[in-house]
């Protein structure tokens, strides 16, 4: 959010001349966006006062109003003191918008009574919520349906749209006197708006080039001829060209050829003549049948066309084989919502930072609290305390919303048995019918259950006072137990384990047991009884006991979490622990970095559903593959890799400078066992973010493809320090699309970069 002073009073005459300049602005962005007369839209350009809700003593009026680019938020306070100050945000940074009190901070700041008139305005990455409470009901629904409707149709923009109506804004922004004209100052200053940077000589040539009137100002056709000299790209032009050769367009039949023969695609003129209905923007050409330079730029921009496998977005893997057969989307300490020494726990790490991301397993690290109440917090630090209960509402209010596949609870347990009652009651009372409390099936289980079986159920994973075999010896015998004797057993094992019956008889499938050895794990653990791994012993076993893994992780659950020392909440490689079947492999969800990058991109695919189905090599107990020896076997399918990094598209700042332009760089890893894992990096270019080209060329070996993934990073280059991030994107390289392909760019959060992208040549060859 950007805060800035109230601008200078203005005259008459300029004021007069900013409202014109700024209804021509609203009326060009209303028809990009295809809202003309849209009651929704004029009610967020007028705007209203809103109540800003901070805490239960701090609630503020602020008037919030619509931007005439339609869509940044404009907010408004009002001081007595010398100016008012005014908040700026995008809807580009919207995650959602939330009616009633279902954020924490309106629960703990609102009463019940004035439900109806809030709402909550919910950002990506790691920004607070903005919650508001609205004059009226009426006002508030008007609220949330208005900004929802807008935000879905920004979202909705094809790339084309997204680039017009973001080069319009910058224009504005560089039109300081709004007369609706450029001199050739303003222009300079429009192109570090777009992450540009010329000098002086070429500066001029490019005004010259455009002042057709030869009146020192660009206005009308001239800017529209500027916008077309910046959004030209050769590139595109070569390869439609290549192909054009029906009287300049592509015929169905030359569409047919390039599918086939550049994007290795099956087509029919049947799909050419799809793509044509679909994309072609020109009626007049389309109704020849023929694809424009326009309609194939809008069809290779298409999400479905990009270089992940459009297939690959829904669930297409085998989802009936057991549990341990995944990986499984994991965090650690997720109710964190920054470090692990004082930051603040929140139900909302559970809701933003990892279930609407499709984690499956998140952590509740449960104390005893007061008025016989267990909280979540991260014990013996200054982290902010939550409720236990209230921290299951929220996994069940939003469990399911992103992926309906199984949840796993991992319970640190630090309670007394008291309060491990209050545990299992809450747990039973909020969760029903959806928790599992005992075995699938009538018979004692010999292996998980699969995630399509447990579509909607939470697991419980924890201590466990006996054997889940317990349940069914004494049945299978026939004979009633001894209850003597089973009173003495649990009474011990209480003691020992200081744990509840209630609590330890809904862990079903993920027990907790120290870990032994992998022989012991084979001789005396039952397949349900599940370890859990301190980074550092997991890839000392990772790297030194690969294969013995492997098997281990074929029958059996594992569990990995980052070291204590990392009390920044950074993160580690999950990659080499994947390597070693591990499925679990938690991380800081709250931390941006490299790894959670990696994470990701791994769990973009099948859904997003939380769950990888591992290779065949990874699921045999009696597997022969070592990530570290690669010996001979079905895991060995090499492949090279070819690479041509082309140019990108509208790269971010990396900071709000003007002057700050960007000389970007592309680094291309691949991530997978140590033989496949490499980095190659083209030359950097000089002041230009908005359009760069580079034409690099690289080759990769990749042995074993099924376990790789495939990054692009690209960042500023710095002679004098560290480069910086500027966008990356991964995706396992099995579902690498060939051909020539845009990538989409995700920024530090992960948030998807809504104009940016990377565009590149792939081609995998046997």
């Amino acid at each position: 959010m950007t805060c800035m002073q109230k601008q200078t009073q203005l005259t008459d005459s300029q004021e007069l001349l900013r409202k014109a300049s700024r209804q021509r602005t609203i009326q060009t962005n209303v028809r990009i966006l295809g809202m003309e007369g849209d009651l929704d839209l004029d009610f967020l350009l007028k705007g209203s006062d809103l109540l800003k809700v901070r805490s239960r003593n701090w609630k503020k009026t602020r008037y919030f109003k619509l931007q005439e680019d339609c869509k940044t938020m404009w907010l408004e306070s009002k001081k007595l003191i010398k100016s008012n100050q005014t908040w700026l945000f995008s809807l580009d940074d919207i995650s959602a918008v939330r009616v009633g009190r279902q954020t924490e901070g309106l629960r703990k700041s609102t009463e019940e009574q004035v439900e109806d008139r809030c709402f909550s305005i919910v950002f990506k990455g790691r920004r607070k919520n903005l919650d508001l409470i609205a004059g009226s009901d009426e006002e508030a629904r008007r609220w949330v349906s208005s900004l929802q409707k807008l935000v879905s149709n920004l979202n909705n923009l094809s790339r084309k749209q997204k680039t017009e109506h973001w080069i319009l804004s910058c224009l504005r922004k560089a039109d300081k006197n709004k007369d609706d004209k450029l001199t050739q100052s303003e222009m300079k200053n429009f192109l570090r708006l777009i992450n540009i940077e010329v000098d002086d000589i070429y500066a001029e040539m490019l005004f010259q080039k455009c002042d057709k009137s030869k009146s020192g100002y660009l206005a009308g056709e001239e800017i529209e001829h500027f916008y077309d000299l910046l959004t030209h790209r050769e590139e595109i032009n070569v390869i439609y060209g290549a192909y054009a050769r029906t009287t300049g367009f592509m015929s169905p039949e030359n569409l047919v050829e390039f599918l086939m023969k550049e994007q290795r695609e099956k087509a029919t003129l049947a799909d050419a003549n799809s793509i044509i209905k679909n994309f072609e923007p020109d009626e007049n050409v389309k109704e020849k049948q023929l694809l424009s330079k326009d309609g194939f730029l809008l069809y290779l921009h298409h999400p479905e066309t990009m270089i992940l496998n459009a297939e690959h977005k829904e669930v297409y893997q085998d989802m009936s084989r057991p549990l341990s057969h995944y990986f499984i989307s994991s965090s650690h300490n997720t109710y964190l919502m920054e470090d692990q020494l004082k930051g603040p726990s929140s139900t909302e790490a559970y809701v933003r930072r990892a279930l609407q991301k499709g984690c499956r397993c998140v952590e509740l690290d449960c104390w005893d609290g007061s008025d016989n109440e267990p909280v979540i917090y991260h014990g013996y630090t200054l982290t902010s305390q939550i409720l236990f209960k209230d921290a299951v509402k929220a996994i069940k209010d939003y469990a399911f919303q992103a992926s309906d596949y199984p949840v796993i609870l991992s319970l640190e347990n630090h309670c007394s048995v008291k309060q491990q009652q209050v545990m299992a009651h809450h747990l039973s009372s909020i969760l029903g019918s959806a928790l599992v409390t005992s075995p699938l099936g009538d018979t004692m289980p010999t292996d998980f259950p699969s995630p399509e079986e447990l579509r909607g159920r939470f697991l419980i994973k924890g201590k466990r006072l006996n054997k889940l075999e317990a349940i069914f010896t004494q049945e299978a015998a026939g004979t009633e137990p001894d209850v003597t004797l089973q009173r003495f057993h649990l009474i011990f094992q209480k003691k020992k384990l200081k744990l509840a019956k209630e609590l330890s008889d809904m862990v079903i499938y993920c027990k907790s047991v120290h870990f032994s050895g992998f022989e012991d794990a084979r001789k005396n653990l039952s397949f349900y009884e599940m370890s859990s791994f301190k980074e550092g012993k997991a890839v000392k076993l990772a790297e030194e006991s690969a294969n013995e893994y492997i098997r281990h992780n074929a029958e059996k659950l594992s569990r990995i979490y980052p070291a204590g020392v990392r009390t920044d909440s950074s993160n580690y490689n999950p990659v080499p622990l994947w390597n070693a079947g591990c499925q679990m492999v938690a991380l800081n969800f709250q931390t941006a970095c490299s790894d959670m990058d990696v994470n990701q991109g791994r769990f973009q695919v099948n859904g997003k559903s939380g769950y990888i189905l591992k290779p065949a090599f990874m699921r045999n107990a009696s597997t022969e593959f070592d990530p570290i020896t690669l010996t001979r076997g079905d895991w060995l399918q090499h492949r090279t890799f070819h690479l041509m990094v082309i140019s990108a598209q509208q790269l971010p700042k990396v900071n709000d400078k003007k002057s700050s332009i960007v000389d970007p760089l592309v680094k291309v890893e691949v991530l997978g066992v140590p033989a496949d894992c490499t980095q190659k990096e083209t030359q950097h270019v000089v002041n230009n973010g908005f359009n760069p080209s580079w034409n690099e060329n690289f080759q990769f070996d990749v042995y074993v493809p099924e376990l790789a993934l495939v990054r692009f990073v690209i960042e500023d280059h710095d002679t004098a320090s560290d480069n910086e991030f500027v966008a990356q994107y991964t995706l396992p390289f099995t579902s690498l699309k060939m051909g020539y392909r845009h990538v989409p760019l995700l920024d530090k959060n992960g948030c998807l970069l809504p104009s940016a992208g990377l565009f590149v040549h792939v081609m995998v060859l046997d």
